[in-house]
């Protein structure tokens, strides 16, 4: 079988790995994976008793799976803080910071700061997050951010006059645009990075579709579930880009990383295809700027 696979993932012992949404689906199987690898997995939750349940079963593969519980919730930028602070403070190094965790399609509401919720959780919270342990990660040469898009974001474009949604709410859309937006935050922050002569990369990535728990929101989701694993990607397989970004020693600062079969919704993990929109350069800058206000979080990245 050609494309990264779990078979492909080196041994990772002595590394820290954080994880977002470890509890289920992608955010699970990446968990699961590294820790059968020998890492230390920090799984960034909003519930703590999913995600020890999560634990549990992961430690019923891997008896001494190195995990520990670190409350998130996405959809509060003080919770992504706190996370960042105690990550800060009680980790000694941390490898790769993994923003999995995400919404899909609900119904329109905001976060606790009052952001729309897929925009909110999808890309401010990991923009945040990100910013606040860069400093952590610039400790240890090799360090990666991975962020989670989509091939969603094909139809995504940023509308600069409505970013909370305040105007019109169309959830396909919505999510379309969170998912450009990620990629958006890839370009610019691999730019920064690397004008910084930072230590630390970034890559992308998207599961193709995968029968998790994100697509509980959308009825055609739901309707093709049941049939998903004849052609599309089980959670375990849309695990893989993530493990690539996150731990193949080829992949490539500001790549990005899919399924390459069935027009990218399943297989192996590869070089995936984004559209112009999330190459646009001058788009990118302006949504870091934009984002950095939105947060209040200074990323400690000139623009040059």
């Amino acid at each position: 079988m050609s494309g990264f696979t779990a078979a492909s993932v080196a041994g990772q012992a002595g590394k820290c790995f954080l994880v977002t949404g470890a509890n289920t689906g992608i955010g699970y199987e990446t968990a699961r994976v590294l820790a059968a690898h020998g890492a230390r997995v920090l799984m960034a939750c909003r519930s703590e008793e999913k995600a020890r349940l999560a634990m549990e079963h992961i430690r019923m593969e891997a008896p001494g799976a190195n995990l520990a519980f670190v409350p998130l919730d996405q959809a509060d930028l003080f919770s992504v803080r706190e996370c960042a602070e105690q990550v800060m403070r009680d980790e000694p190094r941390l490898d790769v910071l993994v923003n999995n965790a995400g919404v899909m399609v609900p119904p329109l509401e905001r976060t606790v700061q009052g952001h729309e919720l897929q925009f909110g959780v999808n890309h401010l919270a990991p923009f945040a997050l990100t910013g606040l342990l860069l400093p952590k990660l610039a400790e240890t040469p090799g360090a990666r951010v991975v962020i989670t898009a989509s091939l969603a974001h094909m139809r995504g474009r940023i509308d600069w006059d409505d970013l909370d949604a305040r105007r019109s709410y169309r959830a396909r859309q919505r999510y379309g645009d969170s998912k450009l937006a990620n990629l958006l935050h890839l370009l610019e922050l691999d730019r920064r990075l690397r004008a910084a002569g930072s230590p630390v990369s970034a890559m992308a990535c998207h599961p193709g579709i995968a029968a998790t728990e994100l697509g509980r929101h959308s009825l055609g989701f739901r309707l093709l579930f049941p049939v998903a694993g004849v052609v599309l990607n089980s959670a375990e397989h849309g695990a893989w880009p993530t493990l690539q970004a996150a731990t193949d020693a080829a992949a490539e600062p500001g790549q990005y990383y899919g399924p390459q079969r069935f027009f990218g919704m399943s297989g192996p993990s590869g070089i995936a295809r984004r559209n112009a929109a999330a190459r646009d350069v001058m788009a990118a800058r302006r949504l870091w700027e934009v984002s950095e206000q939105m947060t209040g979080i200074d990323c400690g990245l000139a623009g040059f």
